[in-house]
Order: structure tokens, then sequence, then C-alpha cells
């Protein structure tokens, strides 16, 4: 084998798998969509689902994607194909936390909880400056 055809094989068995690891890593990742409030303070928390799931020891999707019916949460369903902001809106009505407070409450609620996981704005979210 030449020195080139060598040279080019070892760059190719180098290269593709930090190709297919950061392909792969960037497909798992989830962005909570944040779009209906008109100037958010901070951008949208971003995390890796299934990882999040596994270390977490989250098995049924209804534990983050609920769904309730007259105050109690219904067991067997799940919110999955639904937007947050379908149910909360930015405030408050009734029984229904805003659409902020419920995000919040589902995820660093849970994260106290379990007493793991982050649970300050910075670790979620990064910084945004206002539009000027």
């Amino acid at each position: 084998m030449s020195k080139n055809k060598l040279f080019y094989l070892v760059v190719v068995v180098m290269i593709l798998p930090l190709i297919f690891t950061s392909v792969y890593a960037q497909e798992e990742m989830v962005e909570i969509d944040n779009s209906v409030f008109k100037n958010p303070r901070r951008t949208p928390s971003i995390f890796k689902h299934d990882e999040h799931n596994e270390k977490a020891e989250i098995e049924e999707c209804n534990a983050c994607h609920h769904i309730y019916k007259d105050g109690r949460i219904i067991e067997d369903e799940s919110s999955e194909d639904q937007q947050c902001s379908d149910c909360h809106k930015l405030k408050a009505s009734g029984d229904t936390p805003s659409l902020m407070k419920a995000f919040h409450n589902n995820c660093t609620g849970c994260h106290k909880q379990k007493k793991n996981g982050p649970i300050m704005c910075g670790e979620c979210h990064l910084w945004k400056k206002n539009k000027e």
C-alpha cells in the first residue's frame, strides 16, 4: 500500500467516528419550545432527552408529558404530541399554572424532589440580551 493511500485510510478511520458521534449527539438534543414568549429573557433549555430519562430512571413519558382532567393526572395518557402552551397559557387560569411556572415546576420541581439535577436558572438557560 502506498504512503498516500495509507495516509487517507488513517484519516478516514479517525474522522468517521467523530462525524457519527457528533451527528448522533445532535439528534438526541431536545430544545424546549419557548416561542410563545414575546421577549424571553433567557434562551430555551436544551438537554439530552434519552440520556436524561435514563439517568433519572423515567420510564413513562407521561411523567413529564402529562395530561390532567378535573385536577387529576390521567395515568395512561401522554401529551407528547402537544405543545405545553396548548394547555398552559402565559397567565395562569384556574388550577392551570402559567406556562413559565409549569415549565419550572415540572423540571426544577422534579430535580428538587430527587435532590439531583440543575435548579439554578443559568444551569438550564443562558443569558440572552433583550432586543434593542
